[in-house]
């Protein structure tokens, strides 16, 4: 608290024996040093109690963050918020229910400037795909093995091969 040395604790003793006098010295210290120790113990209080209001407050602040922290995480449903998202980007307005109801344009832009008067909507004008030819039994018949003409005149005649005939011979 104050930074007395010896040297000067020693002039304050001296200048107090002289000034008050030996016989009334010891009640003047005992008032001092018990004036100090209040003035300590008031300190002391000050302190703790501008201590504790600090803390109350920390606190009281991270009460409220924690609280927050609950109520978003309690909130937060991730499955909802998706299926929320899904739902409003796969969703397009039913044009059978309200005829005024109009489809955006064209992602291009391009479109012909012509209106359709309300309710009708335009014809489909597709061309179909040609039909395919009707089925033969030439479809369903075993395809001719290439090594077949690959065979000697004679051995296409008897369907044996010649290695056989000549061993037959």
């Amino acid at each position: 608290m104050f930074n007395f040395g010896w040297g000067e604790i020693l002039l304050i003793g001296i200048v107090a024996l002289i000034a008050i006098g030996p016989k009334e010295l010891p009640t003047v210290l005992r008032s001092v040093g018990q004036m100090l120790a209040k003035v300590r113990r008031m300190a002391n209080e000050f302190q703790g109690q501008f201590q504790e209001a600090i803390r109350e407050a920390d606190i009281a602040d991270l009460k409220k963050q924690a609280e927050d922290v609950v109520n978003d995480v309690t909130k937060y449903d991730p499955l909802t918020e998706t299926k929320n998202e899904l739902d409003k980007t796969f969703t397009l307005p039913d044009p059978m229910a309200d005829p005024a109801a109009q489809l955006p344009p064209p992602e291009g832009g391009v479109t012909d400037g012509a209106k359709l008067p309300e309710g009708v909507l335009p014809p489909i004008d597709v061309p179909l795909p040609d039909a395919p030819a009707p089925l033969t039994e030439k479809d369903f018949a075993a395809a001719p093995s290439p090594a077949a003409d690959a065979l000697p005149e004679n051995e296409k005649q008897a369907g044996v091969p010649a290695d056989a005939q000549g061993a037959k011979a």
